[in-house]
This record gives C-alpha cells, structure tokens and sequence, in this order.
C-alpha cells in the first residue's frame, strides 16, 4: 500500500510508473476520494470539538443556558453519527484505491510491455549439445517410472503429478541441498503455516491483485499461499521491530498453490507450470535505506545463482521490465535455465525488491536513531522451486544410454553418480 500523501506530492511521478506498469488506475478518482474523505473528518473533527467544548461548559451554566447547551449537543449527535458513516464509507473507498495502486518502478529497470522485453544481463555455463536425440523430461520420467501424471491427474485433475522413486528422491535431494546451503550462511530456517488469513494475503500484495490465482477455503476464510513469502513476510505484522537487529533474514521450505488461472492451453505438457510445488524462500526484512535494499538484492540474486552452479545447470539472469513487475516490486531479476526441450531459456527463480510497499500494508515499523517511525523494507528471493528445476535437471544431464549424471554437490544426497 503507497501513502497518499507522497502520491499527492509526486502524482506525476506516480501516473508514469502506473503507465508503465500497465495500470489503469484512474488517480484523479483516488485524489477525489480523498478529498471527500479530508472534508468530512474536518467537519466531524470541527463537530466533536463543539459538542466536547459544550458538554464541558453545561455543568457550570445556568438552569436556563444549561437547557439551551443540552439541546445544542442533542442536535450535534445525529449529525457527528451522519458524518462518521461518511468518513468510514469514504475511507473504505480511499482504502480499495490505494490496495490496487500499483509502486513505481526503480529508474533503472528497463521499460517494456511484457516478459518478451527483458533484458538479458548474464549468462552462466554452456548450453549442451548433444550427439543423439534427446528426450523430454516427461519421457525421461516415463522411461524410469519417475514420473506418474495419469495417476496425477486422477488424485487431483489437471496440471497435477506425482513423482516416485529416484524422481522423488531427487526433488528431496534437491531441496536439501538448498537448504543447507542457505543454513550455512547462517539464515534462519522456518517451518510456516500455508494456509493463512487474507490479511497475510492483502499484506504481501497477493490480495486483491492476484485473488482469481489463490485457492480459498470460503468456510474458514483462509488462503493457500503460492510462496512462503506470504508467512515469512507476515510474521512480524503490526510489529516495532529492534531496528538494531535489522536485516532479519529468513527462509522456509514448503509447499505452494497456485491456480494458474488465465494460463489455458499454455504450458500444458510436462512439470512447467503446475498447482501444487514445492519451494524454499528467502525473505529479507531491513532498514528503509535503497542503498542497503538494492545490495541485499544482490546478496538473495547470489544465493540463487550458486545454487544452481551447484546443480551444474547453464542460465541466464534477465532484468524484468516494467510490463513483467507485480503491483509492489520496484525491481526483479529472474533466473532462466537452459530447457533443451523448449530449446530455450525457462524461468526458475525471480528476486524481487518492495521498498515499503508490503511493510506499510503489514504495519511493520520501526524507530531510527532520531526516533522518526520508519516502515520497513522486503525482498524476497526464490532459492529453488520443484518439480520446474526437475526439468533441465533431468533434461541436461542426459545421457545417450538414458541414465542421468548427478551434479557433483547432489551425490551425497542421493548417494549415487547416475540416476537409471
């Protein structure tokens, strides 16, 4: 959520980054809710002073200014009542604008429409060329019985899987890894609910924007989140937090949900674009300081790409345009690994920076040396997201006799050089 004050004081600023995020949010309608919203707690504020500076004056008054002042304060109290429901219909109205007001982007993030116009600005490892036909990781799975989407479908409908033996055991090893890799760092690790209130939901910006992509349990009005972002970030909602032990830097393994509506027909074959995933998260909470947000930025774009040097995976790192941002993230950068069956790049991983756009709506604070009350900085980071990693995982590391390689950092996990 964006406070209306700077949105008054930089509108300009705020209507180009909504352009170019592709909002068409009307803000002269915003402003003019607002200014409904002022007027009416002036007159109720104007109100409640007269009738308090009357109610103080009766007992002192005569029997007869006495009646005259109890009459006046009689007829204040339907019009104070009249005004209140303005204020709370005009606030609710102000409060639906700004949970759909889209954060400007940063200066550097380049503009485009969608994710087409990306930017590249790494790339790592060497896309591999292969002397036989390769196969997919579907028919690899198959080949193995690694995979099972029949029986996927079955338990669950469509978009759903089930992974067994050594395709299990390597999801887990993959997990693993990252895990520890990350505690090694000296991260806390987190065990978080996934199913939460809307208010986690709204806080993190999945709520509105991004409702039809949740499933919600109506009877106990609570949602599955997509990413453990949505628990790690919330955890310390409506909190002072000890501005001495800022950065906070968590991360939690757990499974994700997503509806993946308005994706019929795209994506459909394979372990692409799923319902249900598992994912490890990384969320960092700070000071309000740009200059330390964008180098913690770095730190969680780091943390991703070592992992997948460890898995010995060829990708690229691409700056998101405009287009491709959510409604809160000043910048992002994804990490698209080699597919050899799209015979292209896919995304795995995105590091996302919000400034205050979740903190504010999370009521996340804290008090800097002057004692001036701060709303905290978010990032957030995908670590490694499953079954999607399984993908190139499977597919480059294929061999002409249709066993896989296991990356060197995996072999402990799974005990073994050779998958098949």
């Amino acid at each position: 959520m964006l406070d209306i004050r700077h949105i008054r004081d930089h509108l300009d600023w705020y209507k180009k980054g909504a352009q170019d995020k592709g909002s068409s949010l009307n803000w002269e309608e915003m402003l003019k809710v607002d200014d409904s919203l002022r007027e009416a707690i002036q007159e109720q504020e104007a109100l409640q002073a007269e009738r308090n500076r009357l109610s103080k004056l009766i007992p002192k008054a005569s029997p007869s200014d006495r009646e005259a002042m109890i009459t006046q304060v009689g007829e204040i109290k339907p019009k104070l009542e009249s005004l209140t429901r303005k204020v709370n219909e005009w606030k609710e109205q102000m409060n639906a604008f700004l949970l759909l007001a889209p954060q400007p982007a940063a200066s550097d993030v380049p503009i485009g429409r969608d994710d087409s116009e990306n930017v590249e600005v790494k790339q790592w490892g060497t896309v591999p060329s292969f002397d036989f036909e390769i196969k997919d990781h579907m028919a690899l799975g198959s080949a193995h019985d690694w995979i099972d989407s029949e029986r996927g479908v079955k338990l669950a409908g469509s978009r759903s899987y089930v992974l067994k033996g050594d395709g299990a055991r390597l999801e887990h090893a993959v997990l693993r890894l990252t895990v520890d890799h990350l505690s090694q760092k000296g991260y806390i690790p987190f065990s978080v609910p996934v199913l939460v209130k809307e208010d986690a939901m709204i806080g993190t910006g999945y709520f509105p924007n991004g409702r039809d992509q949740a499933y919600y349990v109506e009877q106990d009005q609570l949602a599955l989140v997509g990413t453990a972002e949505v628990s790690l970030a919330s955890l310390h909602a409506d909190e002072w937090l000890d501005p001495k032990k800022l950065p906070l830097k968590y991360f939690a393994q757990s499974s994700c949900f997503r509806r993946e509506a308005g994706t019929y027909g795209k994506d459909t074959h394979g372990l692409y674009r799923v319902h249900q995933f598992q994912k490890v998260e990384q969320v960092f909470i700070t000071k309000a300081d740009p200059e330390e947000s964008e180098k913690l930025h770095g730190e969680l774009l780091a943390n991703a790409e070592e992992i997948m040097q460890l898995l010995e995976l060829p990708y690229r790192v691409v700056y998101v345009c405009t287009g491709d941002l959510g409604q809160g993230q000043v910048r992002k950068h994804d990490i698209e690994a080699w597919m050899p069956s799209r015979q292209s790049y896919g995304e795995t991983h995105s590091c996302s920076t919000f400034f205050d756009f979740q903190a504010r709506r999370l009521k996340m604070r804290y008090k800097d040396d002057n004692g001036e009350r701060k709303f905290c900085y978010t990032l957030n980071n995908t670590a490694i997201a499953s079954p999607r990693i399984l993908i190139p995982l499977l597919e480059v590391h294929q061999q002409k006799d249709g066993r896989i390689l296991v990356p060197k950092a995996l072999q402990p996990y799974l005990g073994q050089e050779w998958l098949g």
